[in-house]
């Protein structure tokens, strides 16, 4: 199913579905022209996400030899029909940073991951079942694709249009979104969404990922952006309103994250996470999936590594699992 958002340039949203998942569903954007055409993420390698991508571009009659692609970030719901969309030739605009992200996901990185969570308090029996279960891991690219990288403000056309990259790190460390300066339109990717808060994680080559994602949310403040596009759910409110409020909920998870290390000291991320506040539909933090337990503490950790590096708390390892303590 598609829908038709923008007229010149005609941009079309096609809505892939995501089964079981919070985020609900991808928002594909194709930008048509008579000369060629842009695909803006994908969704997950999985049989539902890639019914719904062909099904949509084949009702707009989207020839791909004449189309290339652009990816916000690596994130397996945004790459995942890569491979099995485009031409080995083709296109394909994405961040090296990002890129080096996708190479280690299909070489190894789930094992070190895994180390590393045992680390900040998970069980090793709790961590298997993520193998089977963490649609970051198991809807991944089939292959390693070939890309045209791009950095901050690399331009490239489709048609008569100009696009305009821009580096917003946070989400991933490589995250861009992409931006039609003439009319004024940004492509948002997972950097600004505006019914639910994008993930904040740590990540091993990252000192301070919060720090960058709130630099990344100001930066955007500075462009002129009449509509703003989101790579999931919908926009219904002002940009500038939206960024403040995710800023705002930053600064107070980084309240409740020292609050809960003060009250508590020597707790490890996974413990600390368990009290923190999510919405887990009713659910206590001992029985919550797995999956959402994760995402809980990769969160949990960004906001850790960003009040030690302000030399608010600090962290001491006791057979081989960190612990956190008020400073």
């Amino acid at each position: 199913m598609y829908k038709k958002i923008y007229d010149n340039p005609d941009i079309y949203t096609i809505y892939i579905p995501l089964p079981n998942n919070p985020l609900k569903n991808l928002n594909c954007y194709v930008i048509k022209t008579k000369d060629k055409n842009l695909i803006i993420d994908t969704g997950f390698n999985s049989p539902d996400c890639y019914e719904a991508l062909i099904s949509g571009l084949n009702e707009l009659d989207i020839d791909i030899s004449k189309t290339e692609m652009f990816l916000t970030h690596m994130h397996s719901d945004h790459t995942g029909l890569v491979s099995s969309v485009m031409n080995e030739d083709s296109v394909i605009y994405m961040s090296e940073v990002d890129y080096k992200y996708v190479k280690l996901m299909l070489d190894g990185y789930w094992i070190k991951n895994e180390e590393n969570y045992i680390k900040e308090g998970f069980t090793k029996d709790e961590l298997a079942s993520l193998w089977t279960s963490n649609p970051a891991k198991i809807y991944n690219p089939d292959k390693l694709f070939n890309i045209t990288a791009v950095e901050d403000n690399s331009r490239f056309n489709i048609g008569q249009y100009e696009f305009t990259c821009i580096s917003t790190p946070g989400h991933t460390p490589g995250h861009m979104c992409l931006y039609l300066e003439k009319e004024k339109i940004l492509f948002s990717g997972d950097h600004i969404l505006f019914d639910i808060s994008p993930n904040i994680s740590r990540w091993p080559t990252v000192e301070n990922s919060l720090k960058e994602y709130i630099n990344s949310l100001k930066k955007i403040k500075e462009y002129e952006i009449k509509l703003a596009l989101p790579a999931h759910r919908n926009n219904d409110m002002d940009l500038c309103h939206r960024i403040n409020q995710l800023i705002h909920h930053h600064e107070l998870r980084l309240e409740e994250t020292l609050e809960i290390v003060g009250a508590h000291p020597g707790l490890s991320a996974y413990d600390i996470a368990g009290k923190m506040q999510w919405s887990l539909k009713g659910k206590s933090w001992h029985d919550a999936p797995v999956q959402q337990k994760w995402f809980a503490v990769s969160e949990a950790l960004a906001h850790l590594d960003y009040l030690e590096i302000e030399n608010k708390i600090y962290r001491k390892s006791a057979d081989d699992i960190y612990f956190y303590y008020i400073k």
